[in-house]
């Protein structure tokens, strides 16, 4: 059985990184059995999560998970796309995870009141106390330091929401009145693009971003989707509850 290192759930998300949901959803798409560990981005390999171990094989990045699956499995996740709408979700994959992912991580991570309601009060809980503010100062300040190297940190907030929200309409354009991104069935993108989405929306995080995702109904819509079908385990209602009732609320649906 394949097993799945990640962050832990998150606020009424599957998980606290968008890109530990998507190597969820690519193993649950592939029809694989795999349980969920805790993992350790200090010892994992490269120093990334998620990560997965296969038959004492260790994978770590969630595209090159992908990779594996489709290689050992023999799993094509866009065998009934044509060769432009292939090029199309490799364009929006990157567009969520090298652009928008990084306006989330300002979102969650630099946003002094919303890391203080998210982050900050509920992903700190296994650290003793005495070091907790130290801890959080430092990976406040590497995650700063990461989004000033990609290059989108170096601008105001309503800059960074105004440049977020453009992908943000993009995405609800290409999905339109469909299902999944491309038609009726997920392709491999569908599996990034719920984990940003659902980060995104996760409640109680305020941001011009998540009102722009709010506004848009498909996308709205697209996140309950694919939870009652894949994530059952965390139903709609109870993520919709959760948006309705604020933080105290979520820190207990954990």
């Amino acid at each position: 059985m394949v097993t799945l290192y990640g962050f832990g759930p998150f606020l009424g998300t599957p998980d606290s990184s968008p890109f530990v949901i998507k190597a969820m959803m690519l193993l649950k798409l592939a029809g694989l059995p795999y349980r969920e560990m805790p993992g350790n981005p200090f010892k994992a390999p490269h120093r990334l999560l998620p990560h997965i171990e296969d038959d004492g094989v260790k994978v770590a990045d969630s595209t090159l998970i992908r990779f594996h699956i489709e290689h050992k499995y023999r799993i094509d996740f866009d065998a009934d796309l044509s060769a432009e709408q292939k090029a199309t979700t490799w364009a929006v994959e990157r567009m969520c995870e090298d652009h928008l992912y990084f306006a989330m991580l300002d979102m969650r991570w630099i946003d002094t009141a919303n890391f203080n309601k998210g982050l900050g009060r509920h992903m700190f809980g296994a650290i003793p106390a005495p070091v907790r503010p130290i801890v959080k100062s430092l990976l406040r300040r590497m995650n700063a330091k990461r989004l000033q190297g990609h290059g989108i940190g170096r601008h105001a907030r309503p800059q960074i929401a105004a440049l977020a929200i453009r992908d943000v309409n993009a995405l609800a354009a290409i999905l339109g009145d469909k299902p999944f991104l491309m038609g009726d069935k997920p392709c491999a993108t569908d599996a990034f693009m719920f984990g940003i989405v659902t980060s995104i929306l996760t409640p109680p995080l305020e941001s011009p971003i998540r009102a722009a995702m709010q506004g848009h109904a498909n996308l709205v819509a697209y996140r309950d989707r694919i939870t009652s079908r894949y994530f059952s385990e965390q139903p709609v209602a109870a993520v919709m509850q959760a948006e309705s009732s604020g933080s105290r609320r979520v820190a207990h649906s954990r």
